[in-house]
This record gives structure tokens, C-alpha cells and sequence, in this order.
């Protein structure tokens, strides 16, 4: 499938569910604490018709603090079955993590790795299968230079429209393409619209992989200019605050540019930016 097509069909889609459930238990994982939130705004609802005139809010998730990025441990053959995406992270001092959602995309990726790699920043790429299987090249960069590689299905459906094997399909796909180009699977991924379900988070369970959510939406993808993507970041900016933009899924210059002009800013006022690393009991 060609690359814009995916933004095509994005916007046949009516984003948004519920999270479901209540929080995960307690001692569960030692670095991750999820914590009850109000239902989240899709990451890119759809650009046109009755939806485009909705008002836009950012996303209601909440993080605390999480400690730096590094080796991971053995991820185990079934991660614990979550009732919601992760939503509290405990660590220290003023981290926060960037993330990138569809891509990756050869025309805006390779910019973004450039910036990260320029300031020594780590970020998390939740990738989608049929992007990542032509491009895995910026996949092992990406693994290469120490960022986490996440999962963010195959197509980028709904995934609460979508049967149970749908959804593992979707999934499955998207790991072993990871795999293939990083030397191992994803540990982490993130559903489509900041939709989610009980089979989607059991099947991200039964593939070893954890769900995580954002708290700074930038809504990069409505094109809504560069000095409002840096606004949304410095205005969002806190300790442990998870930053939602995409290198793919349409024209991402915006997303590059602002990048280069939050980053800096964020570094110069003493925020630490880093990934999570899991850790179970």
C-alpha cells in the first residue's frame, strides 16, 4: 500500500472508544502504575465531515515520572493482561518521553532520527507493519541508536470494529516485521485512535507486549502549523509527560520542524528526555 494511503483511510474511520476497565493491580510492574483517566481523544480523528467540526481537545491521559531509558530485561513469553494503557509512571526528576505514531515514513523519519541524534535524545516509534516492511532499514536505525520500536498494528484500524482475530492478525504482523529488522520483538504497543478493548489488550498480552498511552496530543497531524506543535509541547511539559506526534500518515514537515525547535528548549529547561524500560515483579 502506497504511504498517504493511510491517512485515506483514517479518515474513513470514526476515532475514539472508551478505555475499559479499571486499573491494573497493584505491584504488578515496578516501573509502570496505571491509574483510572477519562476515555482519551483519538490520535487522528477524521479530517472531514461532521467529525472536522467537533472541537479538538487533547488527550485526558495523565503521567507521573518514569527512570531513564536502558538495557530492557527478557521480555517474558505473556506480558500480564491490563485492563487499561499504562497512565501513571513512577521515576524521577522532570523526564519525559517523545513519541512518533504511523510511521516510519522515508520523506520525514530520517529527519526526525537526525534531530534525536544531534541532542543524544531517546524516543518511542510505534510503527505500523505496512510501512515498516519497506522500511526496515529505519527500523534498525532506530534500534541502532537506542530508541524503542513499539507496535501500532499493521493498517492502523479501529480496532474496537474488528473481531478478535483481526486484531491478532494486525498485531502479529507488525511484530514479526519488527523483529525481523531489529533482532527482537516489540515490548510495547499502542492502539489506533487511542482506541482500545479487552481482546486488544489480550492479545497485546498473549504477544508480550505492554499498552501505552499519551498525555500531550499535539494533533500534529491537522497540519495546524509549527509554532502551534511547539506551543502544545511546552504548554504540556511535565514530569512524565508522554508527547503524541506522528512521522508518517501525511505531510509530517511541520512535526520535523517543530521538533527542532521544542527539543532544545525542552533540554535547556532541565527536562530529561528518555523512554521507559519494563521492569515485572
Amino acid at each position: 500500500m502506497k504511504k498517504d494511503q493511510l491517512i485515506v483511510r483514517r479518515r474513513a474511520l470514526i476515532a475514539g472508544a472508551a478505555v475499559l476497565g479499571a486499573a491494573g493491580a497493584a505491584g504488578t510492574a515496578h516501573l509502570l502504575t496505571a491509574e483510572p483517566a477519562t476515555p482519551p481523544v483519538g490520535s487522528a480523528p477524521p479530517a472531514s465531515g461532521p467529525q472536522a467540526r467537533r472541537a479538538l481537545k487533547p488527550s485526558a491521559y495523565r503521567l507521573q515520572p518514569m527512570t531513564g531509558y536502558g538495557p530492557q530485561r527478557a521480555r517474558p513469553a505473556r506480558a500480564l493482561v491490563r485492563h487499561e494503557p499504562f497512565l501513571r509512571m513512577s521515576g524521577r526528576g522532570r523526564s519525559m518521553v517523545l513519541t512518533f505514531d504511523d510511521g516510519p515514513d522515508p520523506r520525514y523519519t530520517p529527519d526526525i532520527l537526525s534531530t534525536l541524534r544531534d541532542y543524544d535524545v531517546r524516543a518511542m516509534f510505534f510503527v505500523c507493519g505496512e510501512m515498516a516492511v519497506d522500511n526496515k532499514d529505519l527500523l534498525r536505525e532506530m534500534a541502532d541508536d537506542g530508541h524503542v520500536v513499539g507496535n501500532h498494528t499493521w493498517s492502523h484500524p479501529l480496532l474496537t470494529k474488528l473481531s478478535r482475530s483481526a486484531i491478532h492478525t494486525e498485531m502479529e504482523r507488525t511484530c514479526k516485521v519488527i523483529d525481523d529488522a531489529c533482532g527482537e520483538p516489540p515490548s510495547w504497543f499502542r492502539a489506533p485512535y487511542g482506541a482500545w478493548n479487552r481482546a486488544a489488550f489480550q492479545i497485546g498480552a498473549e504477544l508480550g507486549m505492554e499498552p501505552l498511552a499519551w498525555t500531550v496530543d499535539t494533533l500534529d497531524w491537522t497540519s495546524p502549523g509549527t509554532r502551534t506543535i511547539v506551543g502544545r509541547v511546552e504548554g504540556g511539559a511535565a514530569p512524565g509527560a508522554v508527547v503524541l506526534s506522528h512521522d508518517a500518515g501525511g505531510d509530517r514537515s511541520q512535526s520535523v520542524r517543530a521538533l527542532r525547535d521544542y527539543l532544545p528548549r525542552l533540554l535547556d529547561s532541565g527536562y530529561h528526555l528518555t523512554v521507559p524500560r519494563r521492569r515485572y515483579s
